[in-house]
C-alpha cells in the first residue's frame, strides 16, 4: 500500500479535522465499529481523501491518539510548571489519569488508549505507536521526579519509578473507565498517592481540598448516555 501523504503546513488544517473526527468516533463507537467512511462523513470529506492522508485504519488510530495526546501534554506541561512541590506535580498526574472531569472533551480520551492497546497486540504499526506514546508519558513522570530532586535528596531511580508508576496508573485507569464497583476515581487516586508516599518517602497527604484543587487535563472521558 502507498505511503500516506506527508503532513505539511498547507494540509495541516484538513488533517486535524479528520483526526478530530476519528478521535470522537472511536471514543463513541470503538475502533472496531468505526469505518473510514464514517470518519470521512463526519469530517465532510471523501473516503479516498482520508486514505490519501492516513493510508490505513490502523495508522489513523495511532495518529488520532497522537493528536489527542498533544493537546493533553500541552495542557499538562503548563499546569505542572505552575506548581512548586513534587507532591502537587504527582497529584496532577494522578488526577489527569484517573479522575473524569464531567465533560466530553476528546483530547486525551482513554477510549482511544483502550482501543490502541487491543490493536497493538496484533498489529506491528499500532504496537510501534504505542511504544512511542508510552515513552512520552514516562518522560513526563521522570521530569516530574527530577524537578523534585532537592526534596528527594537524589535517592530515587527516576526511570524505574516512572515505569512502576505509569503501569500502576494504566491499571487503575482501566478499572475506573470500566466502572469497577470497588475502584472508583477516589479509590484510584488514594491508591496511586499512597504508592508515591511509600516509594518516595513523602509525608502522608492531609485530607483537605487536595482532590478538588485545580482542574487538570484528563485522559479519562466519561461515558456518554
Amino acid at each position: 500500500m502507498a505511503e500516506p501523504a506527508p503532513a505539511t503546513e498547507n494540509n495541516e488544517g484538513r488533517r486535524i479535522e479528520m483526526l478530530d473526527a476519528a478521535a470522537s468516533l472511536i471514543c463513541e463507537r470503538g475502533f472496531g465499529d468505526t469505518r473510514i467512511a464514517d470518519v470521512a462523513k463526519r469530517a465532510g470529506v471523501s473516503s479516498a481523501l482520508v486514505i490519501y492522508y492516513f493510508g490505513t485504519r490502523d495508522r489513523l488510530l495511532v495518529d488520532a491518539l497522537r493528536h489527542s495526546e498533544n493537546s493533553f501534554y500541552e495542557a499538562a506541561e503548563k499546569m505542572l510548571s505552575e506548581v512548586s512541590s513534587l507532591r502537587e506535580r504527582l497529584s496532577l498526574l494522578i488526577k489527569a489519569t484517573v479522575i473524569p472531569q464531567g465533560d466530553n472533551e476528546i483530547p486525551g480520551a482513554w477510549g482511544l488508549w483502550l482501543d490502541l492497546w487491543a490493536q497493538a497486540f496484533r498489529h506491528e504499526e499500532v504496537k510501534a505507536g504505542r511504544v512511542e506514546l508510552d515513552a512520552r508519558w514516562r518522560r513526563m513522570i521522570v521530569d516530574a521526579i527530577k524537578s523534585g530532586a532537592d526534596e528527594l535528596g537524589g535517592k530515587v531511580d527516576a526511570r524505574m519509578f516512572a515505569l512502576e508508576f505509569g503501569a500502576l496508573l494504566d491499571g487503575l485507569s482501566i478499572q475506573v473507565a470500566l466502572e469497577d464497583p470497588e475502584v472508583d476515581s477516589e479509590v484510584a487516586y488514594d491508591i496511586a498517592m499512597r504508592f508515591c508516599e511509600r516509594e518516595l518517602d513523602l509525608p502522608p497527604e492531609r485530607k483537605t481540598a487536595a482532590a478538588k484543587k485545580g482542574k487538570p487535563p484528563t485522559r479519562l472521558t466519561p461515558k456518554k448516555g
